[in-house]
């Protein structure tokens, strides 16, 4: 009989104290035990991108991660980003470019997305088709996508 593990780790700048299974995901310890279901759970091999969320500020495959692995750390989930405004630019311009369709990557994609535009406020056209590369869309054909994340760039840089 496997035993829970307690875990102590912040979630969306929230402190988080739990036990679980040494076998469950990040993926479904954010579903499941804290219902922060905009990570979604997509090929559950690390290879679509739908359950991308940060973990000390590094982009991540929550599926492929151990809930236990996160103990100590600060994970940033989709919910985080969208509650605080951080990314209010970019889902305005996913909306206004038709960037997302079914809406089952989108949530992996604006973590993607935002995790570049953190590192680089003005990336080119390459530099945007290189991050979102692990995420799978299958209705956009990524171009809305791509134009969305450009000119959330430029949005930001008229704002500063």
């Amino acid at each position: 009989m496997t035993t829970a593990v307690p875990i102590s780790l912040e979630v969306n700048r929230e402190r988080i104290e739990a036990h679980v299974l040494p076998r469950v995901n990040l993926a479904d310890f954010l579903r499941e035990h804290l219902k922060l279901t905009g990570t979604h759970v997509g090929c559950e091999h690390g290879v679509c991108g739908a359950c991308t969320v940060r973990v000390n500020g590094e982009i991540v495959r929550s599926c492929l991660m151990l809930a236990v692995q996160t103990h100590g750390a600060s994970v940033e989930t989709i919910e985080g980003l969208s509650d605080s405004g951080e990314i209010a630019d970019l889902q305005a311009a996913f909306r206004d470019r038709n960037a997302l369709q079914c809406g089952y990557c989108t949530p992996g994609m604006l973590m993607a997305a935002k995790a570049l535009l953190d590192r680089n406020p003005s990336p080119t056209r390459a530099e945007v088709v290189e991050a979102i590369s692990g995420n799978i869309c299958r209705c956009t054909g990524y171009e809305p996508i791509i134009n969305a994340v450009l000119a959330a760039a430029t949005s930001g840089r008229a704002r500063a």
